[in-house]
């Protein structure tokens, strides 16, 4: 499968797999997104999500794909760095604010970076109609924040400082991006960058979220929270690995603001699954997300 995949880069077929993997990424985040929602302290939960996950790549890595090559090692410590920087801010933007408004902003400045460090790691550019379409999805994705903090009634006193913290996550999502689409271009298999990657990236983590478990008067039920967890590292290896591999099929940028489009699956599964009401401003501001990504990928015509 790593031969047939190599062999896709730089072609229509490619960029045609890298766009349903984009959106499939996109549908999968949302759904990530929603298991971090509520119930379980974010810093549990993100802990049980990894471990699960380093769980599940460690006999790959170890016995199945091909071994990393010698300069994978220092690009996988800049991985861990970034990811664990990520993760990091994350559950601190969480903690301080609710998550229908800290996720939107995380994932609104996000393609903005990405786009800019696309451009000066791999020399990727978008015409101006594609950077019209990325304004639109952003505005969209933003909208949705500001909507939601106009009517949320509890955490005002802490929404600034979760903004500005989520703003700094918004960052690291581009940092990583475009890293990780680097380090995966670096290896020739690119299962190999996905499975070692999974592995090294669990490891912080599960020790942390130990520790606050410990620390807590009246902790939560393993089982449940270790379930989610369970469910959450299926999850994000299909996600986070589908817009890897979108990275090395295509285009960095385009890839990244496909996947944002996640907050419209997001308010899909709010409403279908969580009985969220969703009413006629939400779903024209979802509508600019997706026409956002769908001019974004007419501009590359």
């Amino acid at each position: 499968m790593s031969a047939w995949l190599v062999s896709l880069e730089g072609t229509a077929a490619g960029q045609q797999l890298a766009l349903a993997l984009a959106l499939s990424a996109a549908l999968l985040h949302a759904v990530f997104g929603a298991l971090q929602k509520g119930r379980h302290d974010p810093w549990l939960t993100r802990g049980a999500i990894d471990f699960s996950y380093a769980a599940m790549a460690a006999p790959f890595a170890l016995f199945v794909v091909p071994w990393p090559e010698p300069q994978m090692w220092l690009i996988f410590l800049g991985a861990f760095m970034i990811h664990t920087g990520y993760k990091l801010l994350q559950s601190w933007a969480y903690s301080k604010g609710a998550f229908t408004v800290v996720y939107p902003v995380v994932r609104g400045v996000g393609p903005f970076f990405t786009v800019i460090g696309a451009y000066l790691i791999f020399g990727e550019t978008f015409s101006g109609l594609q950077w019209f379409g990325v304004a639109v999805l952003m505005a969209g994705i933003l909208g949705l924040a500001v909507y939601n903090m106009v009517f949320m009634t509890e955490g005002r006193e802490t929404l600034l400082a979760a903004m500005v913290i989520a703003v700094f996550t918004g960052f690291f999502v581009a940092l990583y991006t475009t890293y990780d689409a680097f380090g995966i271009r670096a290896t020739a298999d690119p299962f190999t960058f996905l499975a070692w990657f999974f592995l090294i990236d669990g490891l912080v983590f599960p020790v942390l979220a130990t520790m606050k478990y410990r620390a807590m008067m009246t902790p939560p039920d393993l089982g449940p929270l270790m379930t989610r967890g369970f469910i959450g590292g299926f999850v994000a290896f299909a996600s986070f690995g589908s817009v890897m591999l979108a990275t090395r099929l295509d285009n960095v940028g385009e890839a990244a603001v496909l996947r944002e489009t996640s907050p419209v699956f997001a308010a899909l599964i709010g409403w279908l699954f969580l009985k969220e009401t969703v009413g006629p401003r939400r779903i024209a501001l979802m509508a600019l997300i997706a026409l956002g990504a769908v001019i974004v990928e007419v501009g590359r015509q």
